[in-house]
C-alpha cells in the first residue's frame, strides 16, 4: 500500500532528526511548552489521515526486518507506540459515538415526556383561563418575550428607550482588558472577546437612553503585566459623537471596572479562575449596590437605579452573571463566544487525550456546567450566527431547538408551559467602528492610483515590509489574515495558489500569520503549520509571489487592508469552520471583495453584504476558481466592492446596539422586590452593641408569622401582598399590622397558640425587624450531618466559642424545614431568639424569629415573603413536581422503594424527596440533566440527612446570604461560615466568596459519597489555600477559638 510505504519512509526520516514519541500525552504537553519536532508534527497532523491497520502493518514490517542495530529497535518501538496511539484514538471515538447515541435517546425521551405533559391542557376553556393567569413559572404571555418580526419594530423598541436612563452591566473576567492599546494576542485569554466587550461597552455608552455602562473584569496587579490593568476604574471615551445627544450626568458614560479577586499580584489563565468566581460575585454585588444608590440620587429620585440587565461573556462570566442576576432579581443576557461542549468534542475527535485528561487540563466540565447554568438563568442568549445555535448550543442539555419552538408556539397561543422555559436565542452580529474609515470614491481603474500617487503623505511602513517580498508588487493581492492554526486552513490556500498557474500570473499572495521571532519558540501546532507553508512555497517555487512578514502591529491592520484594496485585491478566509468572521466585515469596510468558507458565520455575513463568494474549504480547486474569478473579472470585483461599502453599515456598532437594546426592551422588567428605605445602605457612625439582626424597624417588610413553615393559601396571602402595595405612607403601618395579625390568626391555630397571637398583637405596632449591619460579626452555622440530633451540640459549641467580647449574630443555614428546626431547638432547649435568621430548605426559605425577648421557645417564626418572590424566577411549580414523581417511579421500578415524595416537608419553593439508599439513587448530575432536557430549571441538592431537595434554580444557601446583604446591609466580609469537611451537594457554594470560613475537621466526612459522581472534582472549584479559609482540628471550643484568632475575628 502506497500510504503504508509513505508512513515507513516518514518514520525513517524522524529517526534521522529527533527522538521518538514519549507517550500518549506528550503531544499536548509538548505543544504547550512551545517546542517543535517532526515526531510531534507526524502525530498531530498526519496520523488522522490513516487507518489503524496502516500503522499495524508498519509495526509488523518493522518487527519482521528488525536487526541487531539500535536504529531498527527504535523504529519497531516507535511503530508499536504509534499503532497503540491510533488504537486508543479509535477506542475514544467509539466511546464518544456511544455517548452521543445515548444522548440522542435521552433527548428524545425528555422531549416526548415534556410534550405529553403539555398536551393535557389544550381545551379552549383552560386556554382562556390561562390568558389572564400570572404564572409563577414566568411563562405568561405578558411575562415572556414576543418575537421581533421586522426592522421597523426593532427601531420602535429602540426608540422607546431614548427617554429612559438605563444602567447596563457587562461582565468579562479573563484576559487583560483596557480601553486603549489592547494587547490582543498577548496570550490565549486576550483575544477577540476582549476587543468585542470593550467596543460594545463603549458603543452602548453613547446610545440614547443608556445612562451608564459598567464592564466588570478582574483587577490584575502583577509584575509581568502593565500597571494600567491595576487601575480600579477606566472611563471609555466615545469613538464618535454621533449619538451623544442626551444630557451627560456626573456618573454617566461607559466604564471598565476592575474588581480585585483571586490571587493577589498574579495573572492567571481562565482555567484557574473557577475557585474565585464567588469572590468576584460578592465584590461585584457591592459595587452594583453602591452605583445603584449613586445613580438613584442623580437620576432616580432617591430610589436605587438597578441594572436593566446583566450580560455575561464566556462561561466564567456567565456563571457570575447568573448568580448576580439571581441576587439582584434582574434579567440576564449571555454570550458564549466559544462553547465548552464544542471544544470537548473537537479534543475527543483528535484522540490524544481521554475525557478525564481533558477535564484535568481545561476544567472543561466546570465550564460546561457554567454554560448550562447560564442557559437556566438567561432571558436571552446572543449569538453571532445561526450556525452557533444549530450546531453548538443544541449540544447542551438546557437547549433543544425543537422543544423551544413548541414552547414558543404555546406562549403565542396563551397556553401554559407547565413551568418549562427555554432562553431566546438571538443572532446579533458583532459591530464595528467605521467612523475612521474613509473609502475611496471614483473609477477604480485609475482614480485611486492617481490619488495616492499625488499624495504627499508617506506610505505606511507595513507596506514596504510586505512589498519587499514581491517581484511585481503592482499585481492584485490575495490577502489572508489568520493565525498559523490548522483550523484556519492556510496550507490549502497556499496549495490552491501554487497549483493554479493563471492565478499565480495575475495575483500575489500575502499571509499575515501573527507575530514571531523564532519558529522554534512557537507552539508546536503553529510551528508545524508555518513550516508546512514554507515547504509549500519552496515546492511550488512561489518566491517573489508570496509575502509572509514576521511582525505587524495591531494598528497596522487597517493599512494592510488598504494596501490590498489599492492593488484591487481580494480578502480570503478559508477556515474549515469560522464561528463568525469579523475579518470579513473589516475587509469589506475597506472596499475589499471577499472569498470565504461556507461553514459558519460567513454565510450570514455574505448574505447581508453580497460582496463575495463562498467556497468549500476542503475543495482546493474551488478556492482557486473563486479567487481567479474575482481577480480577473473587474466588473464583478467592482460590484462586490460597492455592495460591501453600501451594506457595511448593517454591521456598525449603532446598528448592533439598536438590536441589542430592542431585545432588552422586550424582557420583562425585574428588580429587587422589596419596598424599602435607605436604611440598608447607610453606615451609621455608632452602633449599639446590643442591637441585633432583629432590632431595626422596617414597616415595609413582607413577612408572615408561621410556626410550622407551611405556606398560606388563598385570600390571606393576597391580602398581605395587597396591603404592601398601598402607596399611602400614612396608612401603610396600619395595613401591615392588620395583614400580619390576620395572617397570624390563620397560621397559628389552637388554644395553646392564643397567647403567642396576643403577644404579636402587642408587638406588631412596634415591630423591630432584621438589620444585619448592626452586628460586628455574623456566624453562619452551616454544618451538614447524617444525624440531626448532633446539630445542637455543634450550635452550643460555636456559640460558646464566640464569647462575649464582640456583638455576634447567628444564622442557622440548613437543608431542614422550619418545622424540623423548631422541633430540634425545642428538644435541645435552645431558644430561637438566639438566632437572627434561619435559612431553611437548602436556601429556598428565609425566616426570622419573633422580636420579643420575653417570649418563650414556642414563638412563631416570620417568613420573608420578599425572598420568596425574589427566588421565584423560573420555578417550575406543579409541572416540576409531576416530573419528579415520574422520576421517582422509574427509579423505584428498577431498585425497589428507595425514594419517595415527602409532602409534609415540601414547601411552595422546595420539593423534598426522602432517599432511603443514596447509593442506589442516580447521581445528582443525572437528575439535573433530566430536568434541563425537559426545560425545567431548578437546583437539585442531595442532602446528608437523607433527603433530596429541589429548589428554584437561583436559590441556594449562599444566595440567601447575598440577599441579606442587599436587603439588610449585612456585610459579607463580616460573615464567618462554619462548615464540615464535606456536606450536601451544595457544599462548594458555602466556602467561596469574601466571607470567612472555618472548616471543622472530622465533621461531615460521610457526605463524600454524595460527591463521588460529580462532573468535576471539588478541587476545581475550591481554593483551600485561601487566607479566608482555616481548618479547626475538631469541633471544640479551643480549636474553634484558635481558628477565629487566625481569621482575626477575636483577639489572642
Amino acid at each position: 500500500m502506497a500510504g503504508n510505504d509513505w508512513i515507513n519512509s516518514y518514520l525513517e526520516a524522524i529517526l534521522d532528526v529527533g527522538p521518538g514519541i514519549e507517550d500518549a500525552k506528550s503531544s499536548l504537553l509538548l505543544r504547550e511548552r512551545g517546542h517543535f519536532s517532526p515526531t510531534r508534527y507526524f502525530v498531530e497532523e498526519v496520523i488522522t489521515g490513516f487507518d489503524e491497520t496502516d500503522f499495524h502493518r508498519t509495526w509488523l514490517r518493522a518487527a519482521a526486518t528488525r536487526g541487531p542495530k539500535e536504529r531498527n529497535t527504535r523504529l519497531e518501538n516507535m511503530c508499536w507506540r504509534i499503532w497503540n496511539l491510533a488504537r486508543k484514538k479509535k477506542q475514544l471515538e467509539g466511546e464518544e459515538a456511544e455517548r452521543k447515541a445515548k444522548r440522542r435517546v435521552e433527548r428524545e425521551r425528555g422531549r416526548k415526556e415534556a410534550t405529553n405533559d403539555m398536551s393535557e391542557d389544550l381545551s379552549e376553556g383552560e386556554k382562556g383561563d390561562l390568558l389572564g393567569d400570572v404564572s409563577s413559572q414566568g411563562d405568561s404571555v405578558r411575562g415572556r418575550m414576543p418575537r421581533i418580526n421586522s426592522v421597523d419594530m426593532m427601531e420602535n423598541l429602540a426608540n422607546q428607550l431614548k427617554e429612559k436612563k438605563l444602567y447596563i452591566v457587562l461582565i468579562s473576567l479573563h484576559g487583560l482588558i483596557r480601553g486603549e492599546n489592547m494587547e490582543l494576542g498577548r496570550d490565549s485569554d486576550t483575544g477577540g472577546q476582549v476587543k468585542y466587550v470593550v467596543e460594545l461597552a463603549r458603543a452602548l455608552g453613547t446610545m440614547p437612553g443608556v445612562y451608564r455602562v459598567d464592564l466588570l473584569t478582574r483587577q490584575v496587579s502583577a509584575p509581568d503585566v502593565d500597571w494600567s490593568y491595576a487601575e480600579p476604574a477606566e472611563m471609555l471615551s466615545p469613538r464618535s459623537t454621533e449619538n451623544l445627544s442626551q444630557e451627560l450626568g456626573e456618573s454617566s458614560g461607559a466604564y471598565i471596572i476592575r474588581i480585585p479577586f483571586g490571587p493577589k499580584d498574579k495573572y492567571i489563565p481562565k482555567e484557574l479562575l473557577w475557585p474565585h468566581i464567588p469572590e468576584f460575585v460578592d465584590c461585584a454585588l457591592s459595587h452594583i449596590r453602591q452605583i445603584s444608590k449613586v445613580l438613584g440620587e442623580q437620576i432616580g429620585g432617591g430610589q436605587p437605579v438597578w441594572p436593566v440587565a446583566i450580560h455575561g461573556h464566556y462561561a466564567d462570566a456567565g456563571d457570575s452573571a447568573a448568580l448576580l442576576s439571581g441576587a439582584l432579581n434582574v434579567p440576564m443576557l449571555f454570550t458564549g463566544h466559544s462553547l465548552g461542549r464544542d471544544k470537548l468534542e473537537q479534543l475527543l475527535k483528535q484522540g490524544w487525550l481521554s475525557r478525564e485528561e481533558i477535564n484535568s487540563t481545561y476544567k472543561i466540565m466546570r465550564r460546561i456546567e457554567a454554560e448550562e447554568l447560564s442557559l437556566d438563568a438567561s432571558e436571552i442568549v446572543i449569538t453571532s450566527t445561526r450556525q452557533e445555535i444549530e450546531e453548538q448550543w443544541r449540544l447542551y442539555d438546557g437547549f433543544d431547538p425543537v422543544l423551544e419552538r413548541k414552547l414558543r408556539a404555546r406562549i403565542k397561543r396563551g397556553v401554559s408551559c407547565h413551568g418549562r422555559f427555554m432562553p431566546r436565542m438571538v443572532v446579533i452580529p458583532p459591530g464595528m467602528e467605521f467612523h475612521h474609515i474613509v473609502p475611496q470614491n471614483g473609477d477604480m481603474n485609475g482614480d485611486i492610483e492617481r490619488d495616492e500617487e499625488n499624495s504627499t503623505s508617506p506610505d505606511p511602513p507595513i507596506w514596504s515590509e510586505i512589498m519587499r517580498f514581491f517581484s511585481n508588487p503592482r499585481k492584485p493581492m490575495v490577502l489572508a489574515l489568520a493565525r498559523p492554526d490548522p483550523k484556519k486552513n492556510i496550507t490549502t490556500l497556499v496549495k490552491a495558489f501554487g497549483e493554479c498557474r493563471p492565478l499565480r500570473e495575475l495575483a500575489n499572495l500575502t499571509l499575515i500569520m501573527g507575530n514571531r521571532d523564532n519558529i522554534d519558540e512557537m507552539s508546536g501546532t503553529n510551528a508545524s503549520v508555518l513550516l508546512s507553508i514554507l515547504k509549500l512555497i519552496d515546492k511550488y517555487d512561489l518566491y517573489g509571489q508570496v509575502a509572509y512578514p514576521k511582525h505587524h502591529k495591531q494598528y497596522e491592520v487597517p493599512d494592510i487592508y488598504r494596501l490590498a484594496a489599492k492593488t484591487k485585491g481580494v480578502f480570503i478566509n478559508p477556515a474549515f469552520i469560522e464561528p463568525f468572521g469579523l475579518t470579513l466585515i473589516e475587509a469589506a469596510a475597506y472596499g475589499l471583495p471577499t472569498v470565504a468558507t461556507k461553514n459558519g458565520g460567513p454565510v450570514d455575513i455574505l448574505r447581508v453584504l453580497d460582496n463575495g463568494l463562498l467556497v468549500d474549504p476542503h475543495d482546493q480547486q474551488s478556492i482557486a476558481d473563486a479567487l481567479l474569478k474575482l481577480v480577473s473579472d473587474k466588473q464583478l470585483w467592482t460590484r462586490c466592492r460597492l455592495n460591501g461599502l453600501k451594506n457595511i453599515h448593517l454591521f456598525s456598532w449603532p446598528e448592533h446596539c439598536k438590536a441589542y437594546l430592542s431585545r432588552i426592551a422586550m424582557c420583562k422588567p425585574r428588580k429587587p422586590q422589596w419596598q424599602r428605605s435607605d436604611i440598608g445602605f447607610e453606615n451609621p457612625e455608632t452602633n449599639s452593641p446590643g442591637d441585633s439582626l432583629r432590632d431595626i424597624q422596617d414597616l415595609s417588610l413582607n413577612l408572615k408569622f408561621s410556626l410550622d413553615g407551611e405556606k398560606s393559601e388563598g385570600t390571606e396571602s393576597g391580602t398581605l401582598d395587597n396591603s404592601l402595595d398601598v402607596e399611602d405612607s400614612v396608612d401603610r403601618k396600619g395595613n401591615l399590622e392588620n395583614a400580619v395579625l390576620k395572617l397570624s390568626k390563620v397560621a397559628i391555630g389552637g388554644a395553646e397558640k392564643a397567647s403567642l397571637m396576643e403577644k404579636a398583637d402587642q408587638n406588631v405596632g412596634g415591630s423591630r425587624f432584621p438589620a444585619t449591619r448592626m452586628r460586628k460579626y455574623i456566624f453562619v452555622i452551616a454544618v451538614d450531618l447524617d444525624s440531626v440530633s448532633d446539630i445542637p451540640k455543634i450550635i452550643r459549641t460555636i456559640m460558646e466559642a464566640a464569647g462575649k467580647e464582640n456583638p455576634v449574630g447567628f444564622i442557622l443555614s440548613t437543608s431542614l424545614s422550619i418545622s424540623d428546626v423548631n422541633s430540634l431547638l425545642i428538644s435541645a432547649g435552645i431558644s430561637p431568639l438566639e438566632f437572627d435568621v434561619f435559612i431553611c430548605n437548602s436556601g429556598s426559605d428565609l425566616y426570622y424569629p419573633s422580636s420579643s425577648s420575653e417570649e418563650g421557645p414556642g414563638l412563631p417564626f416570620m417568613e420573608d415573603l420578599d425572598y420568596q418572590s425574589h427566588i421565584e424566577y423560573r420555578w417550575g411549580g406543579e409541572g416540576l413536581r409531576k416530573t419528579l414523581v415520574r422520576w421517582t417511579t422509574s427509579v423505584n421500578e428498577k431498585n425497589g422503594l428507595i425514594v419517595e415524595e415527602d409532602e409534609l416537608r415540601s414547601t411552595a419553593h422546595c420539593c423534598v424527596l426522602k432517599v432511603k439508599d443514596p447509593e442506589l439513587v442516580p447521581p445528582v448530575k443525572e437528575l439535573r440533566k433530566l430536568m434541563r432536557i425537559q426545560a425545567l430549571r431548578c437546583h437539585v441538592i442531595y442532602c446528608q440527612n437523607g433527603t433530596l431537595n429541589v429548589i428554584p434554580v437561583l436559590a441556594s444557601r449562599a444566595q440567601a446570604l447575598r440577599y441579606l446583604f442587599l436587603r439588610w446591609g449585612m456585610e459579607l466580609s463580616n460573615v464567618i461560615v462554619f462548615a464540615g469537611e464535606c456536606g450536601d451537594t451544595d457544599y462548594e457554594c458555602l466556602l467561596g466568596g469574601i466571607h470567612k470560613t472555618v472548616i471543622l475537621k472530622g465533621i461531615g466526612n460521610s457526605a463524600l459519597k454524595l460527591h463521588s459522581n460529580r462532573s468535576y472534582p471539588l478541587e476545581h472549584v475550591l481554593s483551600f489555600d485561601s487566607p479566608n479559609i482555616v481548618q479547626a482540628e475538631g469541633c471544640c471550643n479551643e480549636e474553634i477559638r484558635a481558628s477565629l484568632q487566625k481569621l482575626g475575628v477575636i483577639n489572642k
